[in-house]
C-alpha cells in the first residue's frame, strides 16, 4: 500500500436493499472511518426496515470471481465477512481467503434485526472454517448460541467478541475473549431508539477498518463501539421498523486516530450574551448551565465550542485537542521535556483531561471524551 493511501477493506457480504445493512452499512463505516471499500455481494435482498421480502444467491463462483478481482489488482488491507447465505459460498469464500494474510473479522449474520433467517443449518456449520481463518468473530447472543456455545467456543480458542445487545437489562455489556485469562469488556448505557438496523454489520466494518489501517485489536474494538454509538444516537428515524444508523452523520469523535482539534472554550462576561450570540451565528446549543456560567454549542461538523463565565477573559480561552490514546500521548510528551500543568486525570464531567501551557502561555488541554462531547447525559 502506498504511503498515505486510505486501508483497503475487503466486505464480503449481502446487499440490503434498504441501505440500513450489510454491505451499504459497510460501505458507509468503511469510507466515514477513511478506509477504501472493496466488495464481493454474496446476495441480493429485497427489505426494508419491516424486513426481508427475498433473497437472490449469487453463484458461489461469483464471488470467488469478485475476491479474486480486487485482491489480484488492488490488495487488502483487511476482510469483514457477513451475510454468506449458503454453504456452498461459505467454503467458497474459506478458499478464496485461505491465502490472505491480513486480519479477517467474521460476523456471523444468521437472522436480520427484523427476524428474519438468513443462515441455515448446513451454512452454520460451514462457518467452522471462516472462524478458523478469522482473527476475530464478532457473533451477538443469538448467534453464540447457534454456534455451540460460549464455553464450547472457548475451549477451541476461537477469538471472540459476544456482542451483549440481546441481553436484558439497561447496560449492552459486550466480551472480548482472545486466550485464556486474555479477556476485557466494554459496558455501556442502552441506547433507546428502534434504529437498530445494521449495527452488527457496522461494529464488524469499523473493526476490520482499524485493523487495516494499523491499530491494535483493542483500541479498534473501542473505536467501532464509538462509532456504532454515535451513529446509534444520530440515526435518521427513516421507516416504520427498524430504521438504519445515522452513519453518515458520525463526526470527529470515531473518525480520528491521531489527534483532534474538536473543541474550544471561551471566556465570558454575560452569560446570556454569549449564548445569545453564538445562537445568532448558528451554533446548535446542546448544554445550557448558567449556574455554572457554561454553555456548549455544536456546528454542522460535529465540532463543539463551549462558553465559561469568567472574570479573566484573558486567560478563558483553551484549545482541546482529543486523542484516544491521551495517556501514552501525554508521556511521550512528557518525556521530551514539556511540563504539564495537570497530568491526566477523570473529570467529573465525563472527560479525562490534561493540561499544558503552549511557549506562548495559552492554555491546551489534551483530553478523551469520546461519546461525551457531544452527548453528555445532561445534553438539551
Amino acid at each position: 500500500m502506498a504511503k498515505g493511501a486510505p486501508a483497503r477493506i475487503l466486505i464480503v457480504a449481502g446487499s440490503d436493499s434498504g441501505g440500513g445493512a450489510g454491505i451499504q452499512a459497510d460501505i458507509k463505516t468503511v469510507t466515514m472511518l477513511g478506509g477504501h471499500a472493496l466488495t464481493a455481494v454474496t446476495a441480493i435482498t429485497a427489505q426494508n426496515t419491516l424486513g426481508v421480502d427475498a433473497v437472490h444467491m449469487i453463484p458461489a463462483q461469483m464471488v470467488m470471481d469478485q475476491i479474486s478481482a480486487v485482491v489480484s489488482d488492488i490488495g487488502v488491507d483487511a476482510v469483514k465477512i457477513g451475510m454468506i447465505g449458503n454453504a456452498e459460498t461459505a467454503h467458497a469464500v474459506a478458499d478464496s481467503l485461505s491465502e490472505l494474510s491480513c486480519p479477517i473479522i467474521f460476523d456471523p449474520v444468521m437472522i436480520s434485526t427484523s427476524g428474519a433467517v438468513l443462515a441455515d443449518g448446513d451454512t452454520i456449520a460451514a462457518f467452522e472454517r471462516l472462524m478458523g481463518l478469522a482473527t476475530l468473530t464478532t457473533p451477538n447472543l443469538p448467534e453464540i448460541q447457534a454456534l455451540g456455545g460460549k464455553d464450547a467456543l472457548l475451549a477451541r480458542h476461537i477469538p471472540l467478541l459476544i456482542k451483549g445487545g440481546h441481553a436484558d437489562g439497561d447496560d449492552i455489556i459486550d466480551e472480548l475473549h482472545l486466550a485464556p485469562g486474555q479477556s476485557e469488556s466494554w459496558s455501556n448505557q442502552r441506547i433507546q431508539t428502534r434504529s437498530t438496523h445494521g449495527t452488527g454489520c457496522t461494529l464488524a466494518s469499523a473493526i476490520a477498518t482499524g485493523l487495516g489501517q494499523g491499530m491494535e485489536l483493542v483500541p479498534a474494538i473501542a473505536r467501532a463501539r464509538l462509532f456504532v454509538r454515535l451513529a446509534l444516537r444520530d440515526a435518521p428515524g427513516l421507516g416504520q421498523g427498524h430504521g438504519p444508523l445515522g452513519h453518515q452523520s458520525v463526526r470527529e469523535d470515531a473518525m480520528v486516530a491521531g489527534p483532534s482539534l474538536n473543541h474550544v472554550t471561551v471566556g465570558c462576561r454575560d452569560y446570556a450574551a454569549s449564548v445569545d450570540f453564538y445562537k445568532t451565528l448558528g451554533l446548535q446549543q446542546i448544554v445550557d448551565s448558567p449556574g455554572n456560567g457554561y454553555a456548549r454549542f455544536e456546528v454542522p461538523n460535529g465540532v463543539t465550542l463551549s462558553i465559561h463565565q469568567s472574570d479573566d477573559i484573558a486567560t478563558s480561552t483553551v484549545v482541546y485537542f482529543e486523542s484516544k490514546r491521551l495517556d501514552a500521548w501525554v508521556t511521550e510528551l512528557s518525556s521530551q521535556g514539556y511540563a504539564f500543568e495537570q497530568k491526566p486525570q477523570d473529570e467529573s464531567w465525563g472527560w479525562r483531561e490534561a493540561k499544558l501551557l503552549d511557549p506562548a502561555g495559552n492554555m491546551v488541554c489534551l483530553y478523551s471524551a469520546g461519546e461525551n462531547r457531544r452527548y453528555p447525559a445532561w445534553r438539551m
